[in-house]
């Protein structure tokens, strides 16, 4: 795998687990060398590392590479425990030449780095104060001898590098402070100084404003990144350099694939700091750990700029970048024009040639090569369609060498690239020769700019006007003239046409929302006059079976809002065998084809859905309402996973097809298999396909088969062009990680929400990819990628149970489509009352009792059908 892509970081890590299990100790050291050539390594990492080389280490030789493994390790990270490892394994070389004088350099450049650290610098001012009694106790004389001058000069000596170092950490707010100062006074012969009191109260107050930020850290959970900042936020306003540098490193350490953050610890560093070695160090780890980032690039180049490194490390730096994998086009011409821009500023243009100039323009001419080259082809895009590279080298030819015809060459080749129809791009070449040019070469580019511009073509004819009413002679003035008023004609022509065909269309819109709008008053209209009058429906209360008792039956049954992947089918449809209902039939007589058919599917005798049989048959929804014989059609889709045996489609009470129905196999694992028929698309639809469970016996059943809860593994991403396919998405999101699956998600109708779910091997990858694919611009769309956390699905409240029976609700209330979306009320707004969900009438109505009633709800009168009617017709 790391033979393929060797920036695979899990990959690195599972291979030295495996060799470090298997002993290999020659290949271990070689693959965690190849690693950290690649990555900073984590404290975890370089500490197993390092205790794995200690353990080999035995003689001078190898203690050597050991100290310089040290030194790489505390330059990745600032670790409190690497710094600690590396005094205390420095302790071990005391017995050789100059052995005390590093350890303590050792342990002074720990302090330097992490003696600062609230939570975990004691353990390190400890252990020198340890080094330094051990020391001190080899210095004692012999008991009963007199210490000689020199023996009594460097216990002293001794006694006070002690006492320095009680005063220096007591000066520090540092956790377990009033455990060091006991310690010093017990320690200390002498009563401590009134100055080291003054300071260890100082800090105290300090550690008391620090310690709710450290708490905050102790109980977040990773990332903690608001912690962090409001940590830095807070040392900022304290204004102590080497605090506010700590608390960067320490979110870093923990945040170490943040960009912004590395990106505000550089500014920092450049603008306050401005040490050489610490400013280039958080540069180069910033790039190490983020290289898709561009903008952290061009601040290192500006910073090795800055501190005047030489000029073929920057170079070498430049090229690194190339090499970092940017994820967009624009970010390759961004750190072309960083460098080009480096390189600019070397150049000495008081002089006709140089090898810097030479240079510059060999870039030039490189980056205008290398985008056209390298960039077009990975992004199918140029990154640069203006040509603002080319543009800037005009420039600097026609400003800065005086060199016009290269200059017209470069927005020759400019304007050949698709850039002559605006305006825009001609004004800046002619403002160009204006300035180094002459009036010639100005008249010029005005007349091929009035011709060829498309966007604002009244803007360059202004200025062409405007410079021969300066310069120009009366055959000039003539000329422009004649051409603008000749072009304008053309283009108020053009425009004039599109106009025209815009107002079409838009005629043609307006005609088609009136025929709507006149469809919708004449279905409106058609139901009203079907609709029966109040006092049928109080015949159809007495026993008549009349037009009421047809209207419910012809009343089509509520479906189920769901999601696709469940049955959406109520309990009357199974109850009544879904094959039409036994009401009286129409006496008029069908006047077409189509109405023949329909009628003829009446006539099918209703067959009872036999529940014993649901684990060999398969629930098939969401087909085309309008497919000709459905049972031809899915039985030579389903029979490639074994003999069907029946198929039963659903009709509407007029015999039109419902877009659903039962697939009954002779065997078992048949219908196992038809499952994964899911999701095919059928006429252009796809078809949803289900276990067929009975909602009653089964009512948690749900057959929604994708994870509801929050899988760190898995990308949401949102904002994709409809346009979009899987095959273009897998290619965005393979450059992150091993894509295992990519879901787009779509409606009902097949088509994209612009909305998709990208699964990775594991969590660091989707991790990663989250972190590179934000934001970016797929089709000139803007996306957004998160961890795939979706929101608790809303499940339907159930009733009482006691109030089920007595209150149950019709499904006739609801019309023929069900419930509408967005639940309005229909009773006029003089009759509505304040809402008693107590009181209910036998209806299945919500019965609210007037505001002024003093009645409680239980003794409030009951209204019939006929009071109802009475009271909304004002009798």
């Amino acid at each position: 795998k790391l033979s393929i892509n060797a920036f695979d970081y899990n990959c690195h890590l599972d291979l030295i687990k495996l060799l470090r299990q298997e002993g290999e100790l020659i290949k271990l050291r070689r693959a965690r060398q190849k690693m950290s050539e690649l990555f900073p390594l984590t404290e975890e990492i370089w500490l197993d590392w390092l205790k794995d080389e200690i353990k080999m280490a035995s003689e001078s030789s190898e203690r050597e590479k050991v100290y310089e493994l040290f030194e790489r390790a505390v330059k990745d990270y600032i670790c409190p425990e690497i710094w600690l490892e590396y005094a205390q394994y420095s302790i071990g070389g005391i017995g050789q030449e100059g052995g005390i004088e590093k350890v303590r350099s050792i342990f002074e450049r720990a302090l330097t780095a992490v003696g600062l650290h609230v939570t975990k610098g004691t353990a390190l001012w400890e252990a020198y104060r340890e080094f330094e009694n051990a020391i001190l106790e080899t210095a004692q004389p012999a008991p009963g001898s007199v210490p000689s001058p020199e023996q009594q000069q460097m216990l002293c000596s001794q006694l006070e590098k002690i006492h320095t170092l009680f005063r220096r950490q007591l000066g520090i707010p540092l956790l377990d402070m009033e455990a060091s100062y006991a310690e010093y006074e017990e320690w200390s012969e002498d009563p401590i100084p009134e100055t080291t009191v003054k300071n260890y109260k100082k800090a105290l107050q300090q550690l008391e404003k620090c310690k709710p930020y450290e708490e905050a850290l102790l109980s977040a959970e990773t990332p903690k990144l608001a912690e962090y900042q409001a940590y830095i936020d807070f040392e900022m306003k304290a204004g102590d350099p080497a605090r506010i540098q700590l608390i960067y490193e320490r979110a870093l350490a923990e945040n170490c694939l943040v960009p912004d953050l590395w990106a505000r610890y550089n500014q920092y560093l450049d603008r306050q700091l401005k040490v050489k070695e610490l400013v280039l160090s958080a540069h180069d780890r910033a790039v190490r750990n983020c290289p898709w980032t561009v903008g952290l690039w061009i601040r290192y180049l500006l910073a090795m700029e800055r501190h005047r490194v030489d000029h073929g490390t920057i170079s070498e730096m430049f090229e690194k970048a190339l090499n970092a994998g940017f994820i967009q086009a624009t970010d390759y011409v961004e750190i072309w024009q960083a460098y080009l821009d480096y390189l600019r500023r070397r150049v000495d243009f008081t002089q006709d040639s140089s090898k810097e100039l030479e240079e510059l323009r060999s870039a030039f001419a490189r980056a205008v090569e290398y985008l056209k080259q390298e960039v077009e082809e990975r992004f199918s895009e140029s990154g640069d369609p203006s040509c603002t590279i080319m543009q800037n080298w005009a420039r600097v030819e026609a400003r800065l060498c005086n060199n016009m015809q290269k200059a017209r060459e470069l927005w020759d080749n400019i304007m050949t690239k698709g850039n002559a129809k605006y305006a825009n791009m001609w004004l800046e070449y002619y403002n160009l020769e204006r300035a180094h040019g002459d009036t010639q070469h100005c008249r010029k580019a005005l007349h091929r700019a009035v011709q060829c511009t498309s966007d604002y073509p009244e803007h360059v004819c202004e200025v062409l006007l405007t410079l021969e009413r300066i310069e120009g002679t009366l055959e000039d003035w003539d000329a422009a003239v004649q051409k603008t008023e000749n072009r304008l004609a053309r283009v108020n022509e053009q425009r004039a046409k599109a106009a025209e065909k815009e107002a079409a269309l838009a005629k043609q819109e307006e005609e088609k929302a009136e025929q709507r709008k006149q469809a919708r008053a004449e279905k409106k209209a058609s139901k009203k006059a079907k609709k029966p009058r109040t006092g049928d429906k109080r015949k159809a209360e007495d026993g008549d079976e009349g037009e009421w008792g047809q209207e419910e039956e012809e009343q089509p049954s509520k479906r189920h809002k769901g999601d696709g992947d469940g049955v959406l089918v109520e309990d009357m449809e199974v109850e009544t065998g879904l094959f039409g209902r036994s009401g009286p039939e129409k006496p008029d007589r069908p006047t077409n084809q189509k109405e023949k058919a329909s009628t003829s599917r009446k006539d099918i005798p209703r067959v009872l859905h036999d529940s014993s049989k649901d684990s060999v048959t398969v629930f098939v929804s969401n087909l085309s309402y309008n497919m000709a014989d459905p049972e031809v059609k899915l039985k030579e889709l389903f029979e490639s996973c074994g003999e069907v045996a029946e198929i039963r489609p659903v009709f509407s009470n007029k015999g039109t097809f419902r877009g659903y129905c039962y697939v009954e196999f002779k065997e078992e694992k048949s219908a196992l298999q038809a499952l994964g028929l899911d999701r095919k698309v059928v006429e252009g639809r796809p078809m949803f396909v289900s276990p067929c469970v009975d909602k009653n016996k089964n009512p948690d059943f749900k057959v929604f088969r994708y994870s509801t809860t929050l899988e760190k593994h898995k990308l949401f991403i949102s904002g994709l062009p409809f346009s979009c396919t899987k095959e273009e998405l897998e290619e965005v999101c393979k450059a992150h990680g091993n894509v295992k699956d990519i879901r787009l998600v779509t409606n009902r109708a097949g088509k994209p929400k612009g909305l998709a779910y990208v699964e990775y091997e594991n969590e660091a990858q989707a991790s990663q990819a989250v972190l590179k694919m934000d934001g970016l611009t797929v089709k000139e769309h803007v996306i957004k990628v998160a961890i795939s956390n979706p929101p608790l699905r809303k499940l339907p409240e159930k009733p009482e149970a006691g109030r089920a029976s007595q209150f149950a609700v019709p499904r006739q209330v609801y019309g023929a489509r069900g419930k509408g979306r967005t639940q309005l009320s229909m009773m006029p707004r003089a009759l509505q009352r304040q809402s008693n969900p107590a009181a209910k009438a036998e209806n299945g109505m919500v019965q609210n009792s007037p505001a002024t009633s003093s009645k409680p709800p239980e003794e409030t009168k009951k209204m019939s059908n006929a009071d109802f009617a009475n009271m909304l017709l004002k009798k």
